[in-house]
Order: structure tokens, then sequence, then C-alpha cells
């Protein structure tokens, strides 16, 4: 859909020829933007609720910047770059350095634009079970404060020290969701599920040793987990997992209206 279509769109909605609802639909329905390289979907924020993210890994930095150049120049606020190395993001910051972006080295994620004031039913609360478990942690944290969330860091609560969850109840109980990253044999997200009363998210990471498979184990024990209201995620997977715990934070239009 080019401007004039839209033009004509509004002003039939405007003389009462289409309804609102049938606007709604043409604008779901409006193509993309053909970059050559890239097709970017610009109308999924109308019909998801979020905008498209950039996936990083694999893409040059010249298409990473084409891509988000583009994004920002159809008015998308937030631009989400997932899986972004700190070469190429020195090599991004290069070619624009007035550009509005800021970098999260550790969860290799990054925003351009500005963060949204968080418009959430609540927090969602990420835990992992170690420190080595913070790339997949710091992927998940960004990437829900970037869908307007707030969300709240818990590091390192893992079984090995089950004193150190359970002195953190408190901010447990009162999430709204919660994001249980861990490796080894992933036996946090089970603990947290029994715990809690809200959606758990599971995200199995690489981290262990050699019996560990780069995250498989820890991956089937979460898939297998006893515990009720546990969902799993692919293995390093932040990004899904704060995705899917965004949804569960905000509520659809029709319940916002009927609150």
């Amino acid at each position: 859909m080019n401007q004039t279509d839209l033009h004509t769109l509004l002003e039939d909605f405007r003389s009462g020829k289409v309804s609102e609802a049938e606007v709604l639909l043409k604008l779901k329905e409006a193509p993309y933007q053909d970059l050559g390289f890239a097709k970017l979907d610009t109308h999924r924020a109308l019909r998801q609720g979020a905008a498209e993210v950039i996936y990083g890994a694999g893409k040059t930095a010249e298409q990473i910047l084409s891509i988000a150049s583009a994004a920002w120049r159809a008015g998308q606020k937030t631009i989400l770059i997932t899986r972004v190395s700190p070469a190429k993001m020195a090599e991004i910051r290069s070619k624009t350095p007035d550009f509005p972006l800021s970098y999260n080295e550790t969860g290799e994620i990054a925003v351009a634009g500005q963060l949204p004031e968080p418009d959430g039913n609540g927090t969602i609360v990420i835990a992992t079970g170690g420190t080595s478990d913070q790339k997949a942690a710091e992927e998940a944290f960004v990437t829900a404060e970037a869908l307007g969330n707030r969300a709240v860091r818990l590091y390192d609560v893992g079984v090995a020290g089950l004193h150190r969850l359970l002195s953190n109840l408190d901010i447990l109980m009162s999430a709204h969701a919660i994001i249980a990253i861990a490796g080894m044999e992933g036996a946090l997200a089970s603990v947290i599920g029994g715990l809690v009363d809200c959606p758990v998210i599971a995200v199995p990471t690489s981290v262990g040793y050699g019996a560990s498979f780069h995250g498989l184990s820890a991956l089937l024990s979460m898939l297998n987990s006893c515990a009720s209201g546990v969902s799993v995620v692919n293995i390093d997977n932040g990004f899904g997992a704060a995705y899917q715990a965004s949804m569960i934070n905000h509520p659809k239009p029709a319940e916002k209206r009927q609150s």
C-alpha cells in the first residue's frame, strides 16, 4: 500500500464507505518494504503488537544499518538488534556516530532509538542459575525492556545454593512472569515453577561440562519438568523467552478496554 492508496482508504473511511474494522484489516495487510537483500515488515507492530526485530548474526554491519535506517524512517522508535558481536557493533558505530544506539556487550544486543516507558501489567523477573548464564539473561533483559516491560535481574540463584533463591521469594512471588535461565542440569526452572503462581519460561543454556551436550541436557530436563506452568524455549534463546514473557505481561486491546 502506497501513500495514494492510504489516502484513498482514509478518505473512504471519513466518508463512511468503509468501516474502522475494514481500515484496520487493510493496514494489517499492507506490504513490506523491499530493500533488495531484505524485506522489512513495517506493519508487524500493527498485526502483532511488537515491531520487527533485526537478527544480527549472519548480517553485515551495512545490512543491519540499512534495515535499522529503513525502520527508523518508517516511524519505528525502538529498534531491537540481537546477536551483534562487539566487533560488528564497533563497525556499526563507526559508520553512524550520530545514530542513537545503546549496546549491551554481555548479551550482544543493541537498541537503536529510545526505550519505551513500561506499560505491562507487572514485572518480569529474569533469574539465572549461575553467573555464566548471563549472556542469555542480558539478551532477555534488554529485550523485555525494549518491548515495554519492567524487568528485574535475579542472578546466580541456582540450586547449588538453594538458600540464595529462597531468600528472594518476595521478588519471585510478585512477578507477572519469570524467565528461568540455567545450564548444567537445568533444575532451576522446576524449582521456581513449584514456588510461584505465574508462568515460568525456561531457557536452557549451553553452559556445562561435556555431558551437558552444549545445553541439550538442560533442554531435556526442562522439557520433562514436573512443575506445572513451565514452558521451554530453545537453547540460549533469551530473546524468545523475553518476547513470550512480554506477551504474557501485556493485555490485548480488548482486555484493556474492559479493565
